[in-house]
């Protein structure tokens, strides 16, 4: 698989580490249960198809990328930096 890094072009998916869904989670209170705790931590959303992804182009620029890709197919979609993400986590 390639993704497109806004700066370095087109590029290898062994540039990059993959560091999960591009969607901020609401972090419990820091005196909420255990229970709450392991559901933040452990727990996400595995709908197929459409899905924005963190991405860091670790052996290129150095940059945080939302990519987004089809989880069912892994066709590339898009990606952009990060920075230039409203709400995407970095």
């Amino acid at each position: 698989m390639r993704l497109p890094c806004p700066i370095c072009g087109e590029r290898d998916i062994r540039e990059f580490y993959y560091q999960g869904a591009a969607v901020a989670l609401d972090r419990p209170d820091p005196e909420a249960s255990a229970d709450a705790w392991q559901d933040y931590v452990y727990l996400r959303d595995n709908r197929p198809g459409p899905l924005r992804e963190m991405w860091h182009h670790d052996s290129g620029c150095s940059a945080w990328l939302v990519v987004t890709r089809n989880t069912l197919t892994h066709e590339v979609l898009g990606a952009e930096l990060a920075i230039d993400v409203k709400g995407a986590r970095a």
